[in-house]
């Protein structure tokens, strides 16, 4: 049983500045080196980098890593997160390749590619998504899962993504509606659940994703709110993650959340009809996502079966 003063109420005081210890993460681990070459030799950016990931040391020693695609600016000044923000890149031609040949070498068989949010392109980046999946799949068959900006609700534009038919189409939402104006700046949240439910009503058989980082002052209420208005759009995946400051120049974590806490939350969503939820302090959109993406098929396989 969770009661709602579970993460109902922040922090009292100053952000905590120590982590708890379930936070602490393992030292690098053999592995990373290959890992940091590759993307290096193929001028790639990651979203393990960019954005300060804890679970770097973890997914890069067993190889895999979240590619972000457009450079390494981008066009929104969220306070949660550390990726750079001011004049943006020229987007590269050959970078789908590259992306590619990156998910070669490292032998992925679950792509994950992610980007900067590149407002100031037309179609936000749409078609650029679209060659990086075709790269991928002729260049090594994996299943590619995207994790897209909301392309400021451009319908042509996610159709044009959806049309490219990624294995996982995810897109976060990360907070409750209370807190976007500080969080998601020049995000919109009902814009977040349009996307979602276009991309389940053109292609239903296509699985959407969805996230959201907890310790940020929502309320448990809100959070089961936000997994409900997910649920009513066709959402079937979510995952839900302790939110971590990158630099002290972002938003302070108001409550560091205990795993289990996470848990009971996870369960809580589940009753809501989720097909696949993961619930912990170090889960982020893309943190075993070819675990997830293998359940889902598994389930389809089977109900196809039946």
């Amino acid at each position: 049983m969770i009661t709602l003063d579970v993460i109902e109420s922040p922090q009292e005081g100053p952000p905590r500045r120590r982590l708890p210890k379930w936070l602490k993460r393992p030292l690098p681990q053999p592995g990373m080196q290959f890992t940091g070459n590759v993307i290096s030799d193929l001028r790639l950016q990651t979203v393990c980098e960019s954005a300060k990931c804890p679970n770097r040391t973890e997914c890069w020693s067993h190889k895999t890593a979240t590619f972000m695609i457009l450079g390494n600016v981008c066009t929104r000044p969220c306070g949660f997160c550390s990726v750079p923000k001011g004049k943006t890149e020229l987007v590269e031609a050959d970078e789908p390749q590259r992306v590619a040949e990156a998910a070669r070498r490292l032998g992925l068989e679950h792509v994950v590619i992610t980007s900067v949010t590149r407002d100031d392109l037309p179609d936000g980046g749409a078609a650029h998504f679209c060659e990086c999946i075709r790269a991928v799949r002729e260049r090594t068959g994996a299943a590619v899962e995207v994790l897209t900006p909301d392309f400021m609700g451009n319908r042509e534009a996610i159709d044009l993504v959806i049309q490219a038919e990624p294995d996982v189409f995810n897109h976060n939402t990360e907070t409750v509606p209370r807190l976007y104006h500080r969080v998601r700046k020049n995000a919109d949240y009902q814009r977040t659940l349009d996307l979602l439910q276009q991309v389940s009503l053109v292609n239903p058989h296509l699985p959407t994703k969805s996230g959201l980082m907890l310790g940020l002052g929502e309320t448990l209420e809100e959070v089961l709110d936000v997994c409900a208005d997910l649920r009513d759009v066709g959402c079937e995946m979510l995952t839900l993650g302790q939110y971590l400051q990158p630099t002290p120049e972002h938003l302070p974590v108001e409550r560091f959340v205990p795993p289990e806490e996470f848990d009971a939350i996870g369960n809580l969503a589940r009753g809501l009809g989720f097909r696949m939820v993961a619930s912990g302090p170090f889960v982020r959109s893309s943190y075993h996502a070819d675990e997830m993406a293998s359940f889902m098929e598994s389930i389809a396989d089977n109900a196809g079966a039946d």
